[in-house]
């Protein structure tokens, strides 16, 4: 199976039609979001294309296909606008014989053993490798990418993992081989 994986749409409506058009490019059996889906946040300048309710028309319509982790930004108002749970502070797959461990990142890290991998968001940063003794994947973020990252998402398929901008753009992958 294939699974598409995003962070932090912040509200973003241009960013996010920007994904559903990679989400229909792609054509993977489930979009995970790692969280941030509405709210631009305090600490972010309000991102481009921010019309919240214009990103819940296109998730909505989507809703068959989600799987969502609760972000810093997530509250239960966004709940009640949403078609599909997004409150869950974690959840633990198990893809390709792989467990992965889901989370947004801000909250310490529930116990995970060497064999995981987890992926998270928040830090708006692409990233594979160890972070805090655990091995973990980040996407990036869909709308407010920092330090000079670019706005992208991370493709999961049999086992291996791609990092691709939101024209479709590799610029990272990983083979399946922790370090």
């Amino acid at each position: 199976m294939k699974y598409m994986i995003a962070s932090d749409l912040h509200g973003s409506a241009f960013y996010c039609k920007q994904l559903m058009e990679a989400m229909e490019r792609e054509q993977p059996n489930r979009l995970v979001l790692l969280g941030d889906l509405l709210y631009h946040g305090p600490r972010n300048d309000l991102p481009k294309g921010y019309e919240p309710k214009e990103v819940i028309a296109m998730l909505n319509a989507k809703k068959d296909q989600l799987f969502c982790i609760r972000g810093n930004c997530d509250t239960e108002v966004d709940q009640m606008v949403l078609d599909f749970p997004i409150l869950a502070e974690s959840a633990l797959l198990l893809l390709d014989g792989q467990e992965i461990l889901a989370v947004h990142g801000h909250h310490p890290l529930p116990p995970v053993t060497k064999k995981m991998i987890c992926w998270r968001g928040h830090s708006h940063v692409p990233f594979c490798g160890e972070q805090d003794g655990v091995f973990c994947m980040n996407p990036g973020s869909v709308s407010i990418p920092k330090e000079n990252s670019p706005h992208s998402y991370m493709i999961w398929e049999e086992g291996k993992a791609v990092w691709k901008t939101l024209d479709g753009t590799v610029f990272l992958r990983w083979d399946g081989q922790k370090e």
